[in-house]
């Protein structure tokens, strides 16, 4: 179909009644027309010059002064050619991508319509006409053929740009003007022609002398995309020049070591270290594979810029580091910059195969506009190698382009060819002007290849015979553009080889150096963010903290979220849950869940801690405990109580998110790695939501500390509970978290007390170290009157790892039971039914670390037990029956729970109920034992 015929439909009679419209009022026209018009008066007027005719378009319109009227037929058809060539122009705008120079080694794929005169309706004979369409284009009156001439050097030559799909016509005119400077061709100074062949050459002669000294061995080369590095270094420059202070990166580890070296600064005898294999020089954790490290440094610019820049740590988990690099970006925005997105700026890294194909970069550019997750916008680029690991680009992805993602949120994208360093350094300074005018996401599809197979021991002519045949015998960007500058007389023949030798030299001095060195040292992420704060063990985490608070400041807070503004209407339900928030800590002293929560937040707020938190229907909580923000009724202005804290000290910032898992959990984890002094909370709307995220789960959270020696306090909260409500709505999957835990990586809890849960909370921020936590938080306790506490449990103690029974007489206990959870609401309800005195409850709040010697402490204390159980509601092959097998071997106990099942729960409520009932008589009857 040609996508330009739509002018061919409309008649010449509507041309002449809008050029009308025009002559009468010129702004009352669509912009784009009135650049039209004025064009084509600009070429009446020269014609006029020549003709002493003056020409009309209609007899209703004829100018002041005018003498003679001319067929309107000719004008008509003029004005007909003059929209043809308009359809060429938006021909070349909107699809001009598709016909450019930007494959360095395939033949491009064919596409109709095509860029040819006759799609146009346009003819050869018209190539030397002159048209008024040419203002458009910035341009004076031109003839077809230089008007082709511009539009093929702006579009279609070594950058092609798409972005005629914004809605927003200052952003697109934005876009046209920019292009349209020097034919959006590069010009640099000599110098700076210089600088780029000195980064370049860095580039290949680094992958050059890995390639020789460590045969064989892994490390992602960036062979084929090594313009990347002359286009960064110059990104951070000109960045820097725009009041950029902070960058901050995410990779996968095509070229990671690369990018370490010639940009990150690494020091090379680190890099070689980690080739030898040597071990670490600590012993605290296990360490990474070396393309998978990060690191963070001070660098001054050359023009004497001091700037903070972070390349973060990731897994092979490919696009997840994409998250967590706009969460530290936001992080350290609202931390240094608050309200000012411009000096940090996040650049993200993606490969081909990984932006087309893993769905959580749809969630991260979701992410992009929104309030609680924006950055002010990201420069992505993709290192397209044109086949994921052996397998091709056209088997790969269904879209046009890798980057189609980018549509999503009208992202302008520029394909570049890589082997043309100049366009590729134009491209990223034009990417760079644009995100920090806009303050929006921008593109870059660095078209090149990949000289060796996935890694270096691969053979990709497997699977690509006829591609690697043509790679061979392809010279490299440092070759292709030393020879453009030789050919300039920028440069003489010896300077490449000069520059290569002392490179050569320099990181051959660091390789011998390297090798005296015993052990590997790695460099610390992120190390200026977390001064004061060291690593400890389990015993550390174990260490009781003192987190009561005074009754005065709880007061304070009290009264912050207890009270609406008068001046503003709210519906009765909110006004209802208020007042008997008020109650409670006024009157009854029975706090519940919710209100433990807000005196948590509002006293890390008056301390100087910050609270972040995030999550689907966070705001109000997915059961309607928390209302941290509330709605006025008739405008849906939002209130958020706790912000009346006058005392406060920290922010509070809370946002319903939207509904991704994996890509928000991800995005708060990275506000967590950067932020230490921000109680940084997710909430998933269920707890086996989380499923969603377990690529971060597993890769980021259980073990970032282990792998990378850095810490994080990101807290997950996770609703769990047998409410009868069914498979995907009762388990929060703690079976698998548990499986997660070893040596000192995270913190699992499943509190029963809101006293309990606001010590958790508040020994999160006030210890000087940091772990994950997962909690285990309920449903249905939220508002169960057994599930409350008293002020005096804010006002003292710490948090407990475990609650001891309270009996009259120890000796009498005949059996003592080990729970967790509302699990024990449930079994103390049944006790008090049946009129058991000779059962005992403990509860165990905190899962990991196992708090083993107060659990010696509490079975010493029941001197005459005969039957030790541990119950939980959740099937025998889920919950924590598993782990407590492994790890509570103090005593020889018994199981009570549901036999296995492989869903959490059963559909129906009826059976549901009846099993949960089965599980909490097997408790206190032992024959019913499985």
């Amino acid at each position: 179909m040609d996508r330009f015929s739509f002018l061919n439909a409309a008649h010449s009679e509507f041309f002449a009644q809008l050029y009308d419209q025009y002559l009468e009022n010129p702004d009352s026209v669509e912009p784009s027309w009135r650049s039209f018009f004025q064009g084509f008066d600009f070429g009446m007027e020269s014609y006029n010059e020549e003709n002493p005719v003056q020409y009309n378009v209609s007899t209703t319109s004829v100018p002041s002064g005018a003498s003679v009227s001319v067929d309107n037929s000719k004008i008509s058809e003029q004005l007909q050619t003059e929209f043809k060539v308009l359809k060429l122009i938006d021909g070349y705008r909107s699809r001009g991508h598709l016909f450019t120079k930007t494959n360095p080694v395939r033949e491009r794929r064919s596409f109709t319509p095509n860029l040819d005169l006759e799609t146009f309706g346009l003819a050869a004979s018209d190539l030397n006409t002159v048209f008024d369409a040419a203002k458009v284009l910035g341009l004076q009156p031109s003839s077809l053929s230089q008007i082709i001439d511009h539009l093929t050097k702006v579009y279609c030559q070594h950058i092609g740009v798409e972005y005629t799909y914004i809605r927003k016509p200052e952003i697109v005119q934005w876009i046209q003007d920019k292009l349209s400077l020097n034919e959006n061709q590069p010009t640099f100074s000599s110098e700076e022609k210089k600088r780029i062949l000195s980064k370049l050459n860095q580039a290949v002669s680094f992958e050059n002398f890995l390639h020789t000294k460590y045969v064989g061995q892994k490390r992602f080369s960036l062979e084929g995309g090594e313009t990347i590095i002359p286009a960064l270094d110059a990104l951070i420059e000109r960045a820097a020049e725009q009041g950029v202070e902070q960058f901050v990166m995410g990779m996968a580890h095509r070229g990671r070591l690369n990018v370490l070296a010639n940009i990150f600064g690494k020091s090379t005898q680190d890099i070689f270290g980690e080739f030898d294999g040597k071990d670490y020089d600590q012993e605290y954790f296990d360490g990474d594979v070396k393309y998978h490290l990060g690191v963070t440094a001070d660098k001054i610019t050359r023009s004497g810029k001091n700037i903070n820049i972070n390349l973060a740590p990731n897994p092979s988990h490919l696009e997840t580091v994409g998250a967590v690099i706009e969460g530290i970006t936001r992080a350290k925005q609202d931390k240094y910059y608050e309200d000012d997105f411009s000096k940090v700026l996040p650049i993200a890294v993606h490969g081909d195969a990984a932006i087309a194909g893993q769905g959580i970069l749809y969630e991260i550019i979701q992410m992009a506009q929104l309030e609680g997750y924006k950055t002010g916008g990201t420069i992505h680029i993709v290192i397209n190698n044109q086949v994921g690991f052996t397998t091709n680009y056209l088997d790969a992805r269904s879209s046009t382009y890798c980057t189609d993602v980018a549509k999503v949120t009208l992202s302008p994208v520029l394909h570049v060819n890589a082997d043309d360093a100049e366009s590729v350094v134009h491209a990223m300074q034009f990417a760079l002007d644009f995100r920090m005018q806009f303050g929006r996401d921008v593109f870059i599809d660095l078209l090149g290849y990949r000289k060796y197979g996935h890694n270096e021991g691969d053979e990709p002519r497997f699977t690509q015979p006829l591609l690697y045949k043509i790679i061979a015998k392809h010279n490299n960007p440092r070759e292709i553009y030393a020879e453009k500058l030789l050919s300039e007389g920028v440069i003489d023949a010896n300077l490449v080889k000069t520059i290569e030798k002392e490179y050569k030299d320099d990181l051959d001095q660091n390789l011998e150096a390297s090798r005296k060195k015993e052990l590997t040292v790695i460099t610390p992420f992120m190390s200026d963010e977390w001064e004061g704060f060291k690593q400890v063990s389990t015993e550390g985490m174990l260490t009781k903290v003192d987190t009561a608070y005074s009754i005065e400041g709880l007061t304070e807070v009290a009264n912050a979220v207890c009270n609406l503004p008068a001046d503003k209407k709210f519906i009765s339900k909110i006004q209802k849950l208020i007042n008997d928030r008020k109650t409670m800590f006024f009157d009854t002293n029975k706090l519940d869940w919710g209100m433990a929560e807000h005196l948590a937040y509002g006293s890390l707020l008056q301390e100087g801690f910050s609270v972040r938190i995030s999550g689907q229907d966070v705001e109000r909580g997915t059961f309607s405990h928390r209302h941290a923000v509330v709605k006025v009724e008739d405008s849906e202005e939002k209130v958020t109580l706790i912000k009346n804290l006058v005392n406060a000290k920290g922010k509070f910032r809370i946002y319903n998110s939207f509904l991704s898992e994996y890509g928000v959990l991800g995005f708060d984890y990275g506000y967590a790695l950067a932020n230490p002094k921000t109680l940084t909370i997710w909430e998933a709307q269920f707890g086996d939501f989380s499923n969603g995220a377990q690529i971060m789960i597993d890769q980021y959270i259980s073990c970032g500390e282990d792998k990378w020696n850095t810490q994080n306090g990101i807290v997950l909260l996770l609703p769990h509970g047998y409410e009868g409500q069914g498979a995907e709505h009762s388990s929060a999957r703690m079976e698998r978290y548990l499986q997660l835990c070893a040596r000192h990586n995270m913190y699992v809890a499943d509190c029963t007390t809101p006293a309990n849960f606001f010590h958790l909370l508040r020994r999160q921020m006030k210890t000087t170290f940091r772990k994950p936590l997962v909690v285990f938080t309920p449903k249905s306790l939220l508002r169960d009157p057994r599930c409350t506490s008293p002020i005096e449990d804010f006002t003292s103690g710490s948090f407990q790892e475990t609650i001891d029974d309270v009996v009259l007489n120890k000796k009498d206990i005949k059996s003592l039971v080990f729970c967790t959870g509302k699990f024990y609401y449930d079994l103390t309800a049944e006790r008090e039914t049946s009129g058991r005195t000779d059962v005992a409850i403990v509860r165990i709040e905190q899962l990991f670390p196992l708090p083993v010697e107060q659990l010696k402490a509490i079975i010493a204390q029941y001197p005459n037990v005969e039957d030790y159980v541990w119950a939980q509601e959740e099937p025998k092959n889920m919950g924590a029956y598993s782990y407590m097998l492994v790890n509570f071997n103090l005593v020889k106990w018994r199981l009570a729970s549901l036999k296995a099942y492989s869903a959490p729960a059963a559909g129906s409520y009826t059976r549901a109920k009846r099993r949960h009932a089965d599980a909490i008589k097997m408790v206190f009857d032992k024959n019913l034992f499985r």
